[in-house]
Parts: C-alpha cells; structure tokens; sequence
C-alpha cells in the first residue's frame, strides 16, 4: 500500500508538472500574440496617418495645379498678345536688316544682332569663325544676340545641321565645330544640375532628335577609328541635356563618354544634369581607382556627394599618389634628363590642379597651400633654369619677319667650294626661307573682296585642338588646355560657371588627366534608341 501511495504522489507531481509547462506555454504565446497584434495596430495606425497626410498634400497640390492652370489659361490671351506683337518687332527688325546694308565698320554686336534677326545661321557661323581671336567678346554677346531671332532654336539647329553636314564633307570641320559651340552653349543651362532646362516646341525637339540621332552615328564612326575629339563630345552632351533627349541613351553610353573626359571643365557639370542617380557614387569611384582624384572632387561637388566623397581627403590621396607617379616616371626612364622633365612636367601640373580645386571650393581652411605654392615656385623656377641652359649653347636663328620670310639675306656660308654639291649648297639654305610655324598661323582672318560675315571658311590651324583623339600622355604634356585665359580659348570653347575649373588663376587651369599614368579609349556602344516625346 505504501507504494502505491508514493506512485500516485509522483503521477500527481508529474502531471502538475505538465500542466506547468503547458501553462507557462500558453503565457509565452500569449504574451507574444499580444506584442505582435499591438505592433500591427501600431504600424496600421502609422499607416493611416500617413495616407492620411499624403491625401491632405495631394489635395493641396491638386488645388494649387488647379489654380495654376486657371491662371495660365486666364493669361493665354495676354500671352498669346504678347507672344505676336514680339514676333511682329523681331520680323520688322529683320526686314529692316535685310533691306538696310551694314555700316564700313560694324561692332559684333551689330553684326550678331542682324545675322540672328535674318536666322542666317550660314554667315553667322562664317562671321563668328572670323572673329576668333575676339572670343571673349563674342561670349559676351552671343546669348543676347540670338534671343533677337525670331526662333532662336531654330537658328542653332540650323548651324548645327550645317557642321554635321559638314563632317560628312570633311570640309571646314574644326572651325565651324568651335562655332556651333559657341551657339549650343548659348542655349545651355548655366546653373547646376538642379537647374531646370529650357522649354522648346515639339517640332523643335523632333528635329533635335534627328540630328542628335545623326551626329550618335558619326561619334561612334569616330569612336571606333579612335578620332573622337573631346570638345564635340561636350557639344553632343549639351545637345543632350539642353533638348531632355537623355531618355534615347542607356547610362553606359554617356557614361563611357563622360568617363574619357572627365578632365573637361564642363565634364562634372553635365554628368549632374545628365541624371545617373546612383550611378554617379560608381562613377566617381571609377575616377578614384583610376587617379583622377581632383576630377572625383569636382563631380562630388556638383552631385551634391560630398559627404561621401570629401574633398580633403581625396585631394591628400592625389598628393600621394602623384608622388609615386613621379618615383615610377624617373625610375623606368633611368633618371635620364628627358625622365626627370616628364616627372618635373607631372609634379607641376598635378599640384597646380590641387591648388586650382582648392580655391574653387574655397578649402583652404581644411587644406594648407603654402607648401604647394612654394613648391610650383621651385619647380618653375628649375624648368626656367633648365630650359635656359639647353638654349644658351645653340646657335641664335635670324630674325623673321611677320610673314614668315627672313629679315636678312641668308646665313652667310663657308667660301664657295667649287667641289661642293648644288644640293648640299640648297640643303643649307632652305631652312633660312621656310616661313616659322608661328607665324604662318598667327595672322587674322582677312578677306579683303568679301564682308564682314560672308567670308568663306578658312583651312585652319585648330584642328590637332579640336579634331585630334585625346592620346596625349599625361606625363609629356606640357601644356594643357586649361592654362588659356578667357580670350583665348582652349579645345571645347565653352564658358563655364558656379565651381567650374576655368582657368581665371595665376597658376593656370590645367587637365587633370595629366595627373593620372593611363588614357581612355573606351568602346561605344547604344542598347537604347527610343525616345519619350
């Protein structure tokens, strides 16, 4: 009995124990149905409130597109009034062009004006390519002048037509390639990527769309004969943004071209407008990987990253970087004099391209330059010495006069040997006739039969500027596109604003690419041709 007793005491233990568990079970899952169920009616509640609120802003909005649109279409007539009587002023004015000459002697001012006014984009091309060497003013002038058109659209689309058509010519390309910049550039955006785009008819940008479509087909022609030139890819990506034709290109497109010239001026500020998203965190960490860290700082800049990217910290990364650049130039060309030029030439551009993108972005707070400006004095002051040294054993050429002939008689000779060839006798002489490279370019445009705008184009001495693939080595280049003030322009012929690297310093601007040991020659391709109206 005694057992049996104890048995049933340790069932009874052992089903209270059960019933334990299965209790503290049932609290566990309850406690977390509770939690769970609150969570949900948290999460509900948030929801609501949010939809909630975006149905207060989207009836805000509504209103306010309502009242916008009752406004426009009260202001149609008045507008439309407007829109006619500017029309009649600008005909009237270039009916009066058309009948009255030009003064003997025009401003360009002038002469834009009743070009723009006649929509001659042919003899407006003409005049502003003879008006090169006063760039500056032409800049100045060029948006004010082709706002008197009466479709100032129009009037660039035609000059542009013009230039392709020109290229499959092959007849005055680089001249009217410099032209057609100048004209594209005055429709462009000036402000940064947030800056919204000019507004043009449909029929406008139908027939962007085509010469856009056309100029695609010549760039890749090029790209694949390696003949691209850096200043028309700038030109094709103004077309691009200026148009809202972004939407016919795939991202690895323009991101192949945004990638080889970086270096532009312009370059940092299309990439921001040309809308990457995300992919601009990729492409600046390309230019990282690839030593392009000043042109990194400039995209980061205009792209609104640089939190991710800071400038500092980038531009102390070229510092080290181009220092080994140098080590690697001076080793591999064992320590010749040529190696030594080429390390020096690299040294001075890339802390010159340091000291131009701090004083763009106003860091000198975070980023001292007094060590960088001694430095550049030091180095330019050794290339002065050199270059002193190596001229100061030759022999001094005769003068030569501005038309390339020479001021004197030639050199004096040895007494004449009569045993001497005659060909050796014209070898000598020869050089003492040929006109300098200098001066057989440095003349202005004259056409003496012709007016002021109806000169025909010139061949040109601009083309290895302008026409030329971009091949150059970073470390032989001594001199880069950057360094020309404003009346002087470099390869792409653009203004720039806002935090652009144009070269307004006394140190010069530069090309960055020089900063870096490789070139690009990427391959184009396009998966993408259709195009949202």
């Amino acid at each position: 009995m005694a057992e049996t007793s104890s048995e049933r005491v340790q069932k009874f233990f052992h089903d209270l124990e059960f019933h334990k568990a299965i209790l503290t079970t049932c609290t566990d899952l309850f406690a977390a149905l509770s939690q769970r169920f609150t969570s949900l009616d948290n999460s509900l509640h948030q929801k609501s409130q949010s939809l909630h609120s975006k149905f207060q802003s989207l009836e805000s909005r509504s209103h306010q597109t309502l009242e916008e649109l009752r406004r426009r279409h009260s202001s149609i007539p008045e507008r439309e009034s407007a829109a006619a009587a500017l029309i009649s002023d600008q005909t009237n004015a270039a009916l009066s062009d058309i009948r009255t000459p030009l003064p003997a002697n025009p401003d360009i001012s002038t002469t834009l004006k009743c070009l723009s006014r006649k929509m001659d984009s042919s003899a407006l091309l003409r005049f502003i390519v003879s008006k090169r060497k006063e760039s500056a003013s032409l800049r100045a002038e060029i948006s004010t002048s082709i706002s008197e058109a009466v479709d100032p659209p129009r009037l660039v689309l035609d000059a542009v037509e013009e230039f392709l058509n020109c290229k499959l010519a092959k007849s005055g390309v680089t001249d009217k390639r410099w032209a057609c910049g100048i004209l594209i550039q005055a429709l462009f955006p000036e402000s940064g990527g947030g800056a919204k785009r000019p507004e043009f008819s449909r029929r406008i940008v139908e027939r962007a769309v085509g010469l856009v479509e056309l100029w695609k087909g010549q760039m890749d022609e090029e790209s694949e004969n390696g003949t691209i030139g850096a200043a028309e890819v700038v030109m094709f990506l103004q077309m691009v943004v200026c148009f809202g034709l972004r939407s016919m290109f795939d991202d690895d497109y323009l991101r192949k071209f945004v990638m080889e010239f970086a270096s532009r001026r312009d370059m940092a500020k299309l990439a921001a407008m040309l809308e990457f998203g995300d992919k601009m965190i990729d492409i600046i960490d390309e230019l990282v990987k690839n030593g392009k860290e000043v042109e990194a700082v400039y995209f980061a800049s205009e792209s609104g990253l640089t939190e991710r990217f800071p400038p500092v910290d980038l531009l102390k990364s070229c510092l080290r970087n181009y220092k080994k650049n140098t080590a690697i130039i001076s080793k591999k060309g064992n320590n010749s004099q040529a190696a030594t030029d080429d390390s020096t030439t690299l040294e001075l551009n890339t802390i010159k391209a340091i000291i131009k993108c701090v004083e763009d972005h106003k860091l000198e707070p975070e980023f001292n330059l007094d060590n960088l400006r001694k430095r550049v004095t030091q180095l330019e002051k050794t290339k002065a010495e050199r270059k002193k040294s190596a001229t100061a054993g030759k022999p001094k050429k005769r003068g030569v006069r501005p038309g390339g002939m020479s001021s004197s008689r030639p050199a004096k000779s040895a007494k004449f040997n009569p045993h001497q060839s005659s060909s050796s006798s014209r070898r000598n002489l020869t050089p003492s006739l040929q006109p300098s490279p200098s001066a057989r370019f440095s003349g202005t445009f004259n056409y003496p039969s012709q007016t002021i705008y109806d000169a025909s184009a010139t061949a040109n001495p601009y083309a290895a500027a302008y026409g030329a693939a971009h091949t150059q080595s970073p470390a032989g280049m001594t001199q880069q596109h950057y360094s020309l003030p404003v009346d002087n322009l470099g390869p792409s012929g653009y203004r720039s604003s806002g935090a652009s690297y144009v070269g307004q310093s006394s140190y010069g601007v530069y090309d960055y690419g020089n900063a870096a040991l490789s070139t690009y020659q990427p391959p184009y391709t396009v998966d993408q041709s259709s195009y949202r109206g």
